[in-house]
């Protein structure tokens, strides 16, 4: 069995703190971690391994983000078409029914934020329940290319 050689070594208080963390996490040694970081970072392929790893994130992140592109793209037409329905069909109201329609109107967003909240804090996101080959039947043409 090989023997190991002991060093002493100096590390910045939040370095340790993280090797032990670390090290409670896997259920080893602080040296062991400490051991392992030092051979990758002697090892010959480590910036290969380091790159292949900035490169599989970054292909991750790339991919977060063109979907919050689509949801994006998404929301936006959904609510500009909404906001064109409702200027369009919603009539005027005349003054006596004004005060009584904006207690109304108060008091349903106030159902509305609720519900909302609701359901952000259940993580439910509607754009995430709506399959993409719903929206690609339902809108041939893209998003935004039907009329009202």
């Amino acid at each position: 069995m090989p023997t190991k050689a002991r060093m002493n070594v100096y590390f910045e208080p939040d370095l340790l703190e993280k090797v032990a963390a670390l090290a409670l996490r896997r259920d080893v040694s602080k040296s062991a971690v400490v051991e392992a970081a030092v051979a990758s970072f002697l090892s010959a392929d480590a910036s290969e391994r380091l790159e292949a790893v900035f490169a599989r994130r970054m292909d991750r992140l790339g991919r977060q983000v063109t979907g919050l592109d689509e949801d994006l793209a998404i929301l936006g037409e959904t609510l500009s078409l909404f906001i064109r329905f409702w200027l369009s069909a919603t009539p005027p109201l005349p003054e006596s029914a004004q005060a009584s329609a904006r207690a109304k109107g108060t008091e349903r967003f106030e159902r509305f934020i609720e519900a909302l909240g609701r359901r952000l804090a259940t993580g439910d996101r509607f754009l995430k329940d709506l399959p993409r080959d719903v929206l690609g039947a339902a809108f041939p043409n893209g998003v935004g290319g039907e009329e009202v």
